[in-house]
């Protein structure tokens, strides 16, 4: 497999530390909001970068963090008349509830800042001694960025571009405006821990290189995150790292692209801002899964109500394939049949396929095409009479492909707020039996009259050499 390097800024063949190993770290979310859907594309793609490592027959280790304890904790805490913890415990809840809609499996770990301070305090405590951090007047510690030969390796920015853009905030006592906090001097009236320089609390970039250390090790395979993570949170993480424990951080960088909002940067103040739980209430979670993989992880996507629909459209072509399989699983029966062997090598094609597409830098977009034309076979070589021993290899196939891209996990589509949750299935199969039974004792009324009835409650049927099949609109 190769992968596309930040690092390198080319596509490098993918080959952990320890051979049949990943150790993964991905950057989690600052929880002191929903998630938006920009924040659920990186949590979908590196879902699926781990599912297809270990289909592929490795270990992986994922971690995934949960900022909580940042300024926009404080302020949403001081908003609402609570504290940080509560804030903090509220929507690390709520993420759990989008990302399970999503399908996105718990990492191995969760770790959280304010349970590693200790961990944090020692990376600090090293690059103080190192000369790499000091302590400023007012009790802040400050990373010097330009201690760090290879500073701005990962954004590749020019020192002097990066020198360029920097800046001292008010409050700060820098010795230089690149220099990035480590530790930050409380302020009256917010939480803080004990330090030797302060009573404080970790600067943002810090807390995750102390737990990408602790559960990972000091070197890892593969760092995660989004493209606007680069600079300056990844790029601060290396430094600070590297200067600590003298190794490399990571081996390969992945950075997903941005989503746009009918073609334009998502933002409050435009009015395009949307969070995932108000996407999922109207469409489902399952479409806006789809919409993240449909273009290959690091192209821009662009969200709009038409593109929304169209992937709504598409997970009902895979529900349909998959309610055909399932039908026929009950309904018929056989050995394979020796002209149903060329359909099995054309399933081996497929899987090839998809093989091929997502070694090539994790290429979703290619493999959801190479899924919908395992589609397309399985939905021609089962029109007929089947039997049941190819009908269970497709079903297998199409499990296996899907299941590796965390689609198709639903009992049917999602449509949110659309969907027809008032079908009593019993009463369908009640009311489809007894048509079967006027039918078969040729009382074409009663037979005409049920469908009639069935009709009106939006069922459509289908009848077919296994039985009769049907689904509501």
């Amino acid at each position: 497999m190769k992968i596309y390097n930040t690092l390198s800024r080319q596509k490098e063949e993918l080959i952990p530390i320890t051979p049949g190993e990943f150790r993964i770290y991905a950057c989690g979310p600052t929880v002191y909001n929903y998630i938006h859907i920009g924040n659920s594309r990186p949590i979908c793609v590196f879902d699926v970068l781990r599912r297809y490592l270990e289909y592929r027959g490795n270990k992986v280790t994922f971690v995934q963090n949960f900022t909580d304890i940042d300024d926009k904790i404080i302020n949403r805490a001081n908003e609402e008349g609570t504290d940080y913890l509560t804030v903090a415990e509220k929507y690390i809840k709520e993420y759990k509830t989008d990302a399970k809609g999503l399908n996105v499996r718990e990492a191995t770990v969760h770790p959280r800042a304010t349970e590693n301070i200790d961990e944090i305090i020692a990376i600090v405590s090293a690059l103080v001694d190192k000369g790499y951090a000091y302590r400023a007047e007012n009790g802040d510690v400050y990373f010097r960025a330009k201690k760090f030969t290879e500073y701005g390796k990962l954004s590749h920015q020019p020192l002097d571009e990066l020198q360029a853009g920097a800046r001292i905030s008010v409050g700060e006592i820098k010795e230089d405006p690149m220099d990035f906090a480590v530790w930050k001097a409380a302020k009256p009236g917010e939480p803080y821990w004990d330090s030797p320089w302060s009573q404080g609390r970790p600067g943002w970039h810090i807390e995750c290189s102390a737990m990408a250390r602790r559960f990972l090790g000091e070197t890892i395979d593969i760092h995660c995150g989004g493209q606007d993570l680069i600079f300056p949170h990844h790029e601060n993480e290396i430094a600070q790292s590297e200067c600590c424990n003298g190794v490399p951080f990571a081996h390969y960088w992945m950075h997903n692209g941005y989503i746009n909002v009918d073609n334009q940067k998502m933002s409050k103040s435009k009015g395009n801002f949307f969070t995932t739980r108000d996407v999922a209430a109207k469409y489902g979670y399952e479409p806006i899964r789809y919409l993240m993989l449909s273009s290959q992880y690091r192209s821009p996507i662009n969200y709009s109500i038409e593109i929304i629909e169209q992937c709504t459209a598409s997970l009902k072509r895979l529900y349909t394939c998959r309610d055909n399989i399932r039908f026929l699983l009950g309904n018929a029966s056989g050995e394979l049949k020796d002209s149903e062997r060329a359909v099995l090598d054309k399933f081996a094609a497929h899987r090839s396929r998809f093989i091929e597409e997502m070694d090539d830098d994790l290429n979703t977009a290619n493999a959801i095409s190479v899924i919908f034309d395992l589609v397309r076979d399985i939905n021609t070589a089962l029109s007929g009479e089947p039997s049941l021993a190819l009908v269970k290899d497709a079903d297998a196939i199409f499990a296996e492909l899907t299941g590796v891209l965390g689609l198709v996990y639903n009992d049917k589509p999602e449509s949110g707020k659309k969907q027809d949750g008032g079908v009593d299935a019993a009463l369908v199969e009640q009311l489809i039996a007894d048509r079967t039974a006027a039918r078969k004792a040729k009382d074409w009324a009663t037979a005409d009259k049920i469908r009639d009835q069935l009709k009106e409650m939006h069922i459509v049927l289908e009848d077919t050499p296994q039985g009769v099949k049907w689904h509501a609109e």
